[in-house]
């Protein structure tokens, strides 16, 4: 990771060291849940507008599940992101086609075999809390909070020297 445990981060500057890790794209973990029954699933993600967003088939179990609990968690490497998914739509009914551009450009091969204009629908995660697991130059580890509605970064060791 690029934080850096002897910096004083704003929650500007976490959040966007936050999405500066993340790139344009990742396959991340997706879990949600409907009574108490946990699915988890990968998903092909694009970072845009300080969200998180992904497709899937408007008929799927996990689409299914999004409707009647949004919160849901995403998983990459250390970080883990804590939000809440909302449907925005099928994918060529964006305004501009923001979506359809970027994943066409990062995940070409999926867009290819996957794209259904009839069913497909972007889904969008807004962050609430994200943990980032990290390591310092001399490798201690540590943890950041990043709370996206209080607006509060909390860096926390996890070794001590």
């Amino acid at each position: 990771m690029k934080f850096s445990l002897d910096k004083n981060l704003t929650f500007e500057q976490a959040k966007a060291l936050f999405f500066e890790q993340l790139g344009d794209w990742k396959i991340m973990a997706l879990a949600s849940s409907v009574n108490d029954y946990v699915m988890v699933r990968n998903v092909s993600c694009l970072f845009y507008n300080d969200k998180i967003y992904f497709k899937t088939d408007k008929d799927f179990r996990k689409t299914k599940q999004l409707y009647e609990n949004p919160n849901v968690a995403l998983c990459y490497g250390g970080i883990q992101v804590e939000g809440t998914a909302k449907n925005c739509g099928l994918v060529v009914d964006e305004p501009g086609r923001v979506f359809e551009g970027l994943y066409k450009k990062h995940l070409w091969g999926s867009y290819n075999k996957y794209s259904h204009e009839d069913s497909e629908i972007i889904i969008e995660v807004t962050p609430k809390f994200v943990e980032v697991w990290d390591t310092s130059e001399d490798n201690y580890a540590y943890q950041i909070f990043i709370d996206f509605d209080k607006k509060e970064v909390t860096v926390k060791p996890y070794d001590k020297k």
